[in-house]
């Protein structure tokens, strides 16, 4: 028999390894804080990372592409295990080449998270319908009322989140269907595309 090297890990046989997501997000403090319950209620199944790098939307998908090859280079080298998804969770709002943005993260197999004008839009439709344009600071005004708190969320706050998240998923798919009919371009004011992340993370 031979014995096993010492320090080595014992790995239990048919354990399955956990997906692994990693999410560029545009702010340090929101994004992070919002996805902190899901980090949790999933942490058996599924390893969630947020990258410290945050930036505009056009910085982070150039550093999202830049992670993604580089994690693939090393995969082929056997030297570690990609991602298996690496998300963009950023806002609208008045940025810069959003759009050349985005096409270069679809481009590139990153998937995104986008909020317009901004991620307390996301918020807003956890409690109630938004289906005409708002601006920024409206929005942040809003949400704060609601969830009794700003850009630095509570645990009450993400809790509330968490447990409405189904009602804001179905807010949200019904303001793309309201844009199509429209014929509003995707993404338009107002719109979020949060949902699509959390998605992958219950699978």
């Amino acid at each position: 028999m031979t014995a096993r090297p010492t320090g080595a890990p014992r790995r239990p046989r048919n354990v399955r390894a956990r997906r692994e997501i990693l999410v560029f997000t545009e702010g340090a403090r929101t994004e992070e804080g919002y996805l902190l319950p899901w980090r949790r209620e999933f942490r058996d199944r599924l390893l969630i990372s947020v990258d410290p790098f945050h930036g505009v939307p056009m910085s982070l998908v150039n550093e999202a592409v830049k992670t993604k090859k580089d994690e693939l280079r090393d995969q082929r080298r056997g030297r570690g295990r990609a991602h298996d998804e690496i998300w963009c969770m950023f806002d609208i709002d008045a940025h810069p080449n959003v759009r050349e943005a985005i096409q270069k993260a679809e481009d590139n197999g990153i998937h995104l998270a986008i909020s317009n004008p901004c991620v307390e839009l996301w918020f807003i439709l956890h409690f109630e319908d938004r289906t005409s344009h708002i601006s920024r600071q409206a929005a942040q005004s809003r949400s704060s009322e609601l969830l009794g708190c700003g850009k630095n969320l509570s645990r009450r706050a993400m809790d509330l989140l968490f447990d409405r998240f189904e009602d804001a998923r179905q807010r949200a798919r019904r303001l793309d269907a309201k844009h199509i009919g429209d014929g509003s371009p995707p993404r338009s004011n107002p719109s979020s595309g949060v949902w699509a992340l959390i998605e992958s993370i219950r699978q």
